[in-house]
């Protein structure tokens, strides 16, 4: 591809002109300290050396005479300078420039008027111009352009350095005819800036140690300025180290930084409302005990609660039979303090029974309540050791109230069968939780947990306890009230009666009067209530006080659910009519 540039060879590298002789250039070796020029250098003084060869190119050659035997014989491997170059040929010698080229390097102010080394320089004596130009080249081949050489002069300043041998040869080599001469150069004297300016010094101080103000000076910034790097890395250690220490106390307080942490809610203090069950709970639970019973022949364990200050503690009959005459009752106290107790009195009628414990101080009686203001829905907290699992919680409502249920009868003559004209709720009530307070919102007493329907498959007579199914009963506590005063104060409980004995196997609705009591006498007692109030033997009670009667454990339970000396209204069937009659219940006392 043209580019616009002559095609013809050059002359090679090492067969340049020297400027400044007329005689050409032989091969030399350049020195060590000129192959070490920096490459800007170089391109400078090439550029320079190109420019100057372009306008020679219209120039007609004249002949020159011939030129002496190199020193050196040919180099028959062609190894550069003597060979032909090639991609390993070295880069030509760097010749020293006489002026700056066009667009060339400019001097340094640093190496103005000194020596290279910063060091001031005498000035040099410029050189006497030589008395003649070179004599013209001959003439070369036609459609072939010489290449000129930059002239090179050495500085007085590095006369010391190892110059270039010169060739013995006064005559340029011979050039074949034909060839167009170049015109003469013009020998310019070197200007006395390149004579000061050293491009092989370094920019540095000179090498002789020069004691005096100004090192002291620099030795002085040097301390300075050790002084403030300590100080730098002094505060910088204080603020690196105050940082570690805060991520140290972060890591350590939260667990790591890869340790995953949840949210939490902080502690309320334990504060809930009165009416809760967390409330009531609170309220309730310092007043309930457990109770361990062992006797000679079994042991139990059931639920109490406190009903004053001396030590009463009110619980079922059948928490503490087993204990019998000689066995050994245990309180255990809400807060784990335990206490023996004695049987004060006890009812199996009501399966009732109140014990006491001496030496306790610090006791909090369980305020009652009125289980005829109780409705149903009312909700209900229920306290006792199910399975001997003390200070157990749980709520549920009033199922329904006036239930008629019988409980015991294991001794099969139907003395220790419990009539009770119960509470219902679903608050569960496990074994266990006999004896314990079933409470209203207000904290107090409305019941004594005493019984429980249990599932078939969970019945006691198959060997196992009984669970709650949600079916529980409770002693309402206006009964439980009456029955503990008297266990208390004379250690027996009264029952109200109406003088009369019932038929059992009757299956009409209804309570019916039996034709015989168990003596052989009449079922109706002479001067008693019934008798007084007109009743004989065969009549049907249907209702008590307006409630339906159907059977004749309900009208037990009906009639025990209320004070001896209590007025009551009934409702009977004789011979297929209607009556009705009011008698006033009498007493007898219970076992």
């Amino acid at each position: 591809m043209d580019d616009g540039k002559p095609t013809e060879p050059k002359a090679k590298w090492w067969s340049r002109p020297t400027p400044g002789s007329g005689a050409s250039a032989a091969p030399q070796e350049p020195s060590p300290v000129e192959d070490a020029v920096p490459a800007s250098d170089v391109t400078a003084v090439s550029a320079g050396t190109e420019a100057a060869a372009e306008p020679a190119a219209s120039v007609t050659a004249e002949p020159l005479p011939q030129a002496a035997k190199p020193l050196h014989e040919p180099d028959q491997y062609s190894t550069p300078p003597y060979g032909g170059p090639g991609p390993w040929a070295p880069a030509p010698p760097v010749q020293r420039p006489v002026r700056t080229p066009a667009h060339g390097t400019p001097v340094p102010p640093p190496y103005s008027g000194t020596n290279g080394a910063g060091i001031a320089a005498a000035p040099a004596q410029a050189p006497t111009p030589p008395a003649a130009f070179p004599p013209p080249l001959p003439q070369q081949a036609e459609g072939h352009q010489p290449q000129p050489q930059q002239p090179q002069q050495q500085p007085p300043a590095q006369q010391p350095l190892q110059q270039p041998q010169q060739p013995h040869a006064q005559q340029p080599p011979q050039q074949p005819q034909g060839h167009h001469q170049p015109h003469p150069q013009p020998h310019h004297p070197p200007s006395p800036q390149w004579l000061q300016y050293d491009p092989w010094g370094a920019p540095r101080q000179p090498l002789i140690t020069n004691p005096g103000p100004p090192l002291a000076t620099d030795a002085g910034k040097r301390r300075n300025r050790r002084g403030s790097v300590l100080v730098g890395a002094l505060l910088l250690a204080l603020v690196a180290g105050g940082i570690g220490g805060g991520i140290g106390a972060y890591i350590e307080r939260n667990g790591g930084l890869t340790q995953i942490e949840l949210d939490q809610d902080a502690r309320d203090g334990g504060g809930r409302a009165p009416d809760s069950v967390a409330g009531i709970a609170a309220s309730a639970l310092p007043s309930v005990v457990t109770l361990h019973v062992s006797g000679s022949t079994e042991s139990g364990t059931g639920t109490g609660f406190v009903l004053d200050n001396k030590g009463h503690i009110l619980t079922n009959n059948h928490v503490v039979a087993p204990a019998g005459p000689s066995g050994e009752i245990t309180v255990t106290f809400s807060g784990g303090e335990t206490a023996n107790a004695e049987v004060v009195g006890k009812d199996s009628g009501y399966d009732l029974a109140v014990v006491k414990v001496s030496g306790v101080s610090g006791l909090k009686p369980l305020p009652l309540g009125n289980s005829d203001n109780v409705r149903v829905g009312d909700p209900v907290v229920a306290i006792g050791a199910p399975f001997d699992l003390s200070n157990t919680v749980t709520s549920g409502i009033i199922s329904a109230k006036d239930r008629p249920i019988t409980a015991g009868g294991e001794k099969g003559d139907g003395s220790d069968i419990s009539y009770v004209d119960a509470l219902q709720t679903d608050a569960p009530i496990n074994p266990g939780n006999s004896g314990g307070p079933l409470v209203d919102t207000d904290a107090h007493v409305i019941g004594i947990n005493s019984a429980i329907r249990a599932a078939d498959s969970g019945s006691t007579t198959e060997g196992g306890q009984a669970g709650s199914i949600g079916l529980g009963f409770a002693i309402p506590i206006n009964q439980g009230k009456r029955v503990a005063e008297e266990l208390i104060n004379t250690g027996k409980a009264t029952h109200p009666v109406i003088g009369v004995t019932l038929d059992m196997k009757y299956t009409g609705d209804g309570a019916k009067v039996g034709q015989r009591g168990a003596d052989g006498k009449s079922s109706v007692t002479e001067g008693g209530p019934g008798a007084k109030a007109g009743i004989r033997p065969g009549d049907v009670i249907t209702e008590v006080n307006g409630g339906r009667v159907h059977s004749g454990e309900e009208l037990i339970v009906k009639i025990r659910s209320h004070r001896p000396g209590d007025r009551l209204d009934l409702k009977l069937t004789r011979g297929g009519k209607d009556l009705t009659m009011s008698l006033t219940l009498g007493s007898a006392t219970g076992t």
